[in-house]
C-alpha cells in the first residue's frame, strides 16, 4: 500500500497560515504597523484605497532592511525580534513569530521598497503569490515603503466573505486606532481614498486620545497613575456621566500592546460599581507596564490576548487604582437648578457672634373651625345674583332657575362610568382585556415598533417635517463618525435634519424631525453611529432602515414609565394598526395572548 502522508509545498502550507494570521484587510494593517513599529520609526504613514481590497501601503521612516534581509523576511519563520525559545518569555516588540509578512506575500500581490541610513541604494522587491518576480536596487529614501495591492486575489472565496468597503474600513480603523494610541510618540498619518482621515502628530497621551476621538474627549478623562513593584498603572478613565451604552471605547495596553481581557474589564466596572446607570458601560485607555517575564503573549496568532503570572493581584491593583482616581478627582458637585437657594446658609455669618432669637407663636383666641365662613359661602354658592332685580319673586325664581341649569351642567361634564380595559404591570408591560382572554403588551418594544413603522414612512414615502432651531447646535464628534455622519448626510436630510457646518471635529445642526427634542440631539446621532458600526448597509434603503431602527429605539418608551389609561389605550390601537404588529424592529415578540382556557389550564393542572 503506498504512503499517504506528504510534506505541502511552501506556497500551500503560506496559504494555510494566511488564514489564521490575515483574516481581513484590518489583519493585515495591523501587521504592517507593528513591524513599522519594531524599525523604530518616528513617522507612519497609512495609505488605503477601497478599504484595503485594491491597495493597504504602509510608509516608515524606520531603520529600513539590507537587500538580503529584504528577500529573508517574506520566508516563513524569518524574523529579527528573537533568536531562541527563551526569548518568547522576555518579548519587547511587537511581532516574533515571522509568519506575517510570509502569509501576506502568499494571498497578494507585495511590493517592498527598504533602504538603511547607511547605503547608497535601496532594494525593490515583488511577489505574487509567495513568487518572487523581481528584485533590484532603487533609489529611495530611508526606512520601508510595503505595498500590498489585491488581497486575496488568488482565493476568491475568502475574498468573497468580506463586508462591504464601510465595515472593512471601520475594522481598519479600529486596529490603526489601537496602535495609534498605544505609540503617541510616534506620528501617524492615515489616507483612504486619497481622503484624510487622521493626521496624529506625536505629543503625550492625552492629546493623542483628544486627537483620535474628538475635542469633546479632553473634559471627559479622569488621569489614572499608581507605581508598585509587580505593575505600574497610568491613563485615563472616562467620568461616569460620559458612560455610553455601548462598547468601543474600552482600552488596555499591556507594555504598550492593544489586548483583550475580560477579567481586567470586570475590575474597572467593579470599580464604578453604584456611578453607573445599568446597562452602561465605561471608557478607560488603560496602560499597564508588568515585568516581561510574568507574561506569556504567545496565545493567539492576534497577539491580544495575554497570559498573566498573578491575575488576581492585578485585579485588585487596577480595581483600587480606578476607584481612588474616581474618588479623587470625580469631586465636582452637580449642579441642582430646582434648589432653592434662600434656604443655604449665608457665609457671612459667623456663629459667635450671631444671636437667634427663637421663633415667635401668634394664636388667633377667636378661631373656630366650626364657625362658616361668608365668604367662602358665598363664592362656592352654585349661582350669581342678578345685578338688576325687579322684584322680589323675580329674586327667588332667578335662584331656582340658576340651581336647575347648574345641576343639569354637572351631570352633563361628569364623566361617564366605564370599565378599564387596559392595565400597566410593573411599568412594563400594559395588558389588554379582549374577548377570548387577555393580551399582555411589552410596552418598550411595542413603541419601537409604533415609532419604526412611522419613521420608515416618513422617510421613504412622506416628505419628513423639518423644525428649524432658533439657535444651531454644534456637536464635536471624532474624523471617523465625522465621515460617517457625512456618508449618511442624504439620509438624515430625508428623515428631517439639516446641517449647516462640517469640520473635522464637529457638526452644525440647524434642523431636527418634529418627533425629536433638542436635547436628544446628540444621544440618537450616537445611537446611529453606533448601529451603523453594528449593522453597516450596502443599500440606500437599508441605510434608511437602520436609520429608522435607531430613531424608534432612541425615542420608545422606556421601562419603567408610568403610562396613563389614556397613554395605554393608544399604544394599544397604535401597535395593532401597524402592518407588522407581532414583532419588534428587532425581530423580538411585542406582545403574547392568553386565552381563557390556557389561563383555566394554569389553575387546573
Amino acid at each position: 500500500m503506498s504512503d499517504i502522508i506528504q510534506l505541502l509545498p511552501d506556497h500551500v502550507a503560506n496559504q494555510i497560515a494566511a488564514g489564521e494570521v490575515v483574516q481581513r484587510p484590518a489583519s493585515v494593517v495591523k501587521e504592517l504597523l507593528e513591524n513599522a513599529i519594531d524599525a523604530g520609526a518616528t513617522s507612519i504613514k497609512l495609505l488605503l484605497k477601497d478599504a484595503g481590497k485594491t491597495l493597504i501601503q504602509v510608509i516608515d521612516d524606520g531603520k529600513g532592511m539590507s537587500a538580503t534581509d529584504a528577500r529573508m523576511c517574506f520566508e516563513r519563520h524569518a524574523t529579527s525580534k528573537i533568536q531562541k525559545a527563551e526569548d518568547l518569555f522576555n518579548l519587547c516588540t511587537k511581532g516574533f513569530r515571522g509568519e506575517a509578512l510570509a502569509s501576506i506575500a502568499a494571498i497578494a500581490h507585495v511590493e517592498l521598497k527598504t533602504k538603511q541610513e547607511n547605503e547608497e541604494l535601496g532594494s525593490c522587491l515583488k511577489i505574487e503569490g509567495s513568487k518572487v518576480i523581481s528584485q533590484d536596487f532603487i533609489s529611495t529614501s530611508k526606512g520601508t515603503s510595503l505595498a500590498v495591492k489585491n488581497l486575496f486575489y488568488n482565493i476568491p472565496a475568502r475574498r468573497n466573505f468580506l463586508k462591504s468597503d464601510t465595515v472593512e474600513t471601520r475594522h481598519i480603523i479600529d486596529e490603526f486606532q489601537r496602535v495609534a494610541l498605544a505609540h503617541p510618540d510616534i506620528a501617524f498619518l492615515l489616507h483612504h481614498n486619497n481622503n484624510e482621515v487622521y493626521h496624529l502628530k506625536n505629543g503625550n497621551l492625552r492629546q493623542r486620545i483628544v486627537a483620535v476621538f474628538g475635542t469633546k474627549m479632553n473634559e471627559k478623562l479622569v488621569p489614572i497613575n499608581e507605581q508598585t513593584d509587580i505593575l505600574n498603572i497610568n491613563g485615563f478613565v472616562a467620568k461616569p456621566e460620559f458612560s455610553k451604552r455601548k462598547r468601543g471605547e474600552q482600552f488596555f495596553f499591556v507594555n504598550d500592546r492593544f489586548i483583550k481581557s475580560s477579567y481586567l474589564n470586570h475590575a474597572v466596572v467593579n470599580a464604578f460599581d453604584g456611578l453607573l446607570e445599568q446597562g452602561s458601560h465605561p471608557s478607560y485607555f488603560l496602560y499597564l507596564t508588568v515585568p516581561a517575564n510574568t507574561i506569556d503573549i504567545n496565545i493567539h496568532p492576534t497577539k491580544t490576548e495575554i497570559k498573566f503570572d498573578n491575575e488576581k493581584a492585578l485585579y485588585s491593583m487596577l480595581r483600587a487604582t480606578v476607584k481612588h482616581s474616581l474618588g479623587q478627582y470625580n469631586v465636582a458637585p452637580v449642579l441642582d437648578f430646582n434648589r432653592d437657594s434662600n434656604l443655604d446658609t449665608p457665609y457671612h455669618l459667623n456663629k459667635n457672634n450671631t444671636k437667634t432669637s427663637t421663633p415667635k407663636i401668634t394664636v388667633d383666641p377667636d378661631f373656630n373651625p366650626f364657625k362658616e365662613d361668608v365668604k367662602q359661602k358665598e363664592t362656592s354658592f352654585p349661582y350669581k345674583r342678578e345685578q338688576n332685580t325687579q322684584s322680589w319673586e323675580s329674586l327667588y325664581t332667578s335662584v331656582s332657575n340658576h340651581q336647575t341649569e347648574k345641576q343639569e351642567e354637572l351631570f352633563e361634564h361628569q364623566p361617564e362610568t366605564k370599565t378599564q380595559k387596559t392595565f400597566q404591570i410593573q411599568r412594563k408591560y400594559v395588558m389588554s382585556l379582549i374577548k377570548s382572554g387577555v393580551v399582555l403588551i411589552h410596552q418598550s418594544l411595542a413603541h419601537q415598533r409604533i415609532l419604526y413603522e412611522d419613521f420608515l414612512e416618513s422617510i421613504t414615502v412622506k416628505e419628513a417635517n423639518s423644525q428649524q432651531l432658533l439657535f444651531p447646535v454644534k456637536i464635536s464628534f471624532s474624523s471617523q463618525e465625522i465621515e460617517m455622519i457625512y456618508t449618511i448626510k442624504t439620509e438624515l436630510e430625508n428623515a428631517g435634519f439639516s446641517f449647516d457646518e462640517f469640520t473635522k471635529d464637529s457638526v452644525t445642526i440647524k434642523g431636527i424631525p418634529v418627533s425629536v427634542t433638542e436635547s436628544k440631539i446628540t444621544i440618537i446621532l450616537e445611537e446611529l453611529l453606533n448601529d451603523i458600526n453594528l449593522e453597516v448597509p450596502d443599500t440606500s434603503f437599508s441605510h434608511f432602515d437602520v436609520m429608522a431602527k435607531s430613531f424608534a429605539k432612541t425615542l420608545s418608551i422606556k421601562t419603567g414609565t408610568q403610562l396613563s389609561e389614556q397613554e395605554q389605550e393608544s399604544l394599544v390601537n397604535n401597535l395593532f394598526s401597524c402592518k407588522e404588529p407581532t414583532v419588534s424592529p428587532t425581530g423580538k415578540a411585542t406582545f403574547k395572548t392568553l386565552t381563557l382556557n390556557e389561563i383555566d389550564n394554569l389553575f387546573n393542572s
